[in-house]
């Protein structure tokens, strides 16, 4: 099989973009080096500065290195002053030259065929056709099925894979996208009872609404428009543009949700029109508006928009209404790297309705055995989207819970609860114009759950004089609220930690939840995800100086939850000595625990007291340790204490830049999981597929 892959699409507009974005996160949960190439592309100087959009999503999202130039090999400019001279051997040529440097350079290449934007040619399918076969890629087929019958969408179909059959091209798959669902399942049984191609996967994706419609960013741009009002709300989606030229008692029953209302810069009366049905929870809430005639809002209008709380954003522009209108209706719609909702959710369609794994074993040479940081991330996500689990998450009012918790609903992760006041919450999902429609908000002191929730508190703790008035106190606390959910089984985890400490996450779950048995203690671990692998540093972050006994329930522990992720635990318990070779109270220690931990599990490859060199380094381990099956290849280090195991995370992270994930507490009877105050979005996403995953774990799916 190939190194590479291209995808082709049949004409314009056919989400090829979400395709790519699906296939690269596909590809880099499995290969270790994976580049993007362009062979033509299309590039306007006024956007991404003078960046082909694609190659800016792709170099954006996925942190690709590659310099933009050596990503493509010609502009759709060059590309048609060669053709249109008769150098069509020159141009595959100087594709093939720029191309050879990237698969020099990476274990796989993704290739991405054309936009139908441009005249290139007077067949650009056919030149994507010639280029994959020169470039020696199997074919990945893209087909636009929005707002076609299904007999057109066949006879594309059969008319793409007769043209690339005929130049002798590969063709692995066929998505069919943007397609109506109640046809997806007919057209891939018509497709299959053809057999137009022979061996080959048939796949179809639904039209996703907000996949093809304008931010009010891009509109932004594509206008060269001028924000007045509003700039923070431009990730806004476009759903419709409302031409306002009526009177207002006619105007309101043209808005609908998602509305671009477009109107003379003078019309006072629609302007507040517009505001009034933004504050109306009885009228669809529109996307934005644009100002015609370079005409802007007098000083009394303009006092009165910036007194609104709601604001949407508001555009001017110096055309009239009638030209600005029909530059919208020519809009191209894209997904952008600074538009991370849009890409969360091309994602999550092209997953749910692809077969990942069926698609893996088409495309994917060999396997390397190398875990990179994104194809670790890329497991948790799956691993978790598996066997779909309910967390909690108590921190409901805060900005980046909020917005985790529609990254992870938008990809479908996991189902979710939010804690909080829970006006104040849909307050704050109106403010930063989110979509978490999918999440359960329960405001503990109203639920029908709080009485029960403070009996069942009560039962565990009233032999530590709990009275039923501190049990109801308790309960209000939303860290107890929601570790009592999980507790009972009403949710399967809990995250929390953006705004409270380790403390306030941590004692509810040993009141409540308490230990596992055979486990004293709660401990836990970061998964240290390096350039090539993945380790487990253990305990850096709840027990400052574990005894012995401890020290083997930690190490024990950790090598669980390395199973758990999929990592073969080969335990070092670390000291400042190696073998027999040093003396005194904290290498004893360690000895003392190695010992315990080997009798209590006999099976598990263990070593200690050792070395950090000596557990990590093969060279240093045939030196110290020769016969040892962990010395050297080590994926799970237990530190002696909190000191050392802080410092050294917080080490290795910030100088060999690692991707810390966690703390993942482990000892507990149900998953509860501890965030840093810091944390940004995404430590929040992985903490919640973490959680889930152990959830999972603990259920046995």
């Amino acid at each position: 099989m190939s190194n590479n892959l291209y995808i082709a699409a049949t004409g314009a507009r056919s989400g090829k973009s979400a395709i790519s974005l699906g296939v690269m996160e596909m590809l880099l949960g499995t290969i270790d080096h994976v580049g993007f190439f362009r062979p033509i592309i299309e590039i306007d100087p006024k956007i991404n500065d003078g960046k082909d959009n694609d190659i800016y999503l792709m170099s954006s999202h996925f942190n690709l290195k590659t310099p933009h130039e050596k990503m493509y090999g010609y502009t759709a400019a060059e590309a048609k002053r060669l053709l249109s001279l008769g150098k069509e051997a020159e141009l595959i040529e100087g594709i093939l030259q720029k191309y050879s440097q990237m698969i020099a350079t990476y274990d796989f290449v993704l290739c991405e065929g054309t936009d139908f934007t441009s005249s290139i040619s007077a067949s650009e399918f056919d030149l994507n056709a010639m280029i994959a076969k020169n470039l020696n890629c199997p074919v990945l087929l893209v087909v636009n099925a929005h707002k076609k019958s299904m007999d057109d969408t066949l006879g594309s179909i059969e008319f793409a894979l007769d043209a690339l059959s005929e130049k002798k091209c590969d063709i692995f798959a066929t998505i069919v996208n943007r397609a109506d669902p109640k046809d997806g399942e007919k057209i891939i049984n018509l497709l299959k009872g053809r057999d137009l191609t022979g061996d080959q996967g048939y796949y179809t994706m639904p039209n996703e609404e907000s996949l093809g419609s304008p931010t009010v960013a891009e509109i932004d741009k594509m206008l060269e428009a001028k924000v007045l009002y509003g700039e923070e709300q431009l990730n806004r989606h476009v759903l419709n543009f409302t031409v306002a030229a009526m009177h207002i008692r006619h105007f309101f029953d043209q808005i609908e949700h998602g509305s671009l209302v477009i109107t003379s810069g003078d019309r006072a009366d629609v302007i507040v029109a517009c505001l009034a049905a933004v504050s109306s929870m009885s009228i669809d809430n529109i996307a934005g508006m644009v100002l015609t005639g370079g005409l802007v809002p007098e000083e009394p209008i303009d006092k009165l928009i910036k007194g609104f709380s709601r604001m949407v954003p508001i555009l001017s522009v110096k055309e009239d209404t009638f030209s600005t209108a029909r530059k919208l209706d020519r809009i191209h719609p894209r997904i952008t790297p600074d538009n991370g909702r849009k890409i969360s959710r091309a994602l999550a369609v092209f997953e749910k309705n692809v077969n990942l794994s069926e698609l893996g074993q088409r495309v994917i040479t060999t396997k390397t055995t190398v875990v990179t940081p994104k194809m670790f991330e890329f497991g948790l996500l799956q691993k978790a989207r598996a066997h779909k689990q309910h967390i909690v998450l108590p921190e409901g009012e805060e900005e980046r819970i909020l917005r985790a918790a529609e990254t992870l609903l938008r990809r479908e992760v996991v189902d979710i609860t939010l804690l909080g006041d829970e006006q104040l919450i849909q307050e704050r999902i109106v403010q930063l114009d989110l979509n978490l429609s999918g999440a359960k908000i329960i405001d503990p002191l109203k639920s029908e759950l709080f009485e029960e929730y403070v009996a069942a508190y009560y039962n565990l703790r009233q032999h530590k004089g709990i009275t039923m008035e501190n049990a109801k106190d308790i309960m209000s606390d939303v860290s107890y609220f929601g570790t009592m959910m999980t507790y009972k089984g009403d949710a399967d985890g809990m995250v929390s930690g953006a705004l409270h400490t380790t403390g306030a996450t941590i004692r509810p779950a040993f009141e409540i939840i308490k230990t596992k048995p055979g486990f004293s203690i709660v401990s836990s671990v970061f998964l240290m995800c390096l350039p090539e692998r993945v380790l487990v540093y253990g305990d850096c972050a709840v027990n400052p100086n574990p005894n012995a006994k401890q020290l083997a329930q930690i190490a024990i522990s950790s090598a669980q939850t390395a199973i758990t992720f999929g990592i073969d635990p080969r335990v070092a318990m670390l000291s400042y000595s190696t073998g027999e070779s040093g003396t005194g109270e904290d290498v004893n220690r360690v000895r003392e625990a190695t010992q315990i931990a080997k009798e209590t599990n006999p099976d598990l490859k263990l070593e200690g007291p050792i070395q950090y060199d000596a557990a990590v380094d093969l060279a240093v381990a045939k030196t110290k340790m020769p016969d040892s099956e962990v010395a050297g290849k080590a994926t799970v280090l237990i530190f002696p204490d909190l000191n050392t195991g802080n410092n050294t995370y917080k080490a290795v992270q910030r100088s060999a830049g690692a991707v810390a994930i966690g703390p993942i507490l482990q000892g507990l009877n149900h998953p509860v999981n501890d965030l840093s105050r810091g944390c940004t979005i995404p430590d929040i996403v992985n903490t919640v597929a973490i959680t889930a995953i152990q959830a999972q774990t603990e259920k046995n799916l």
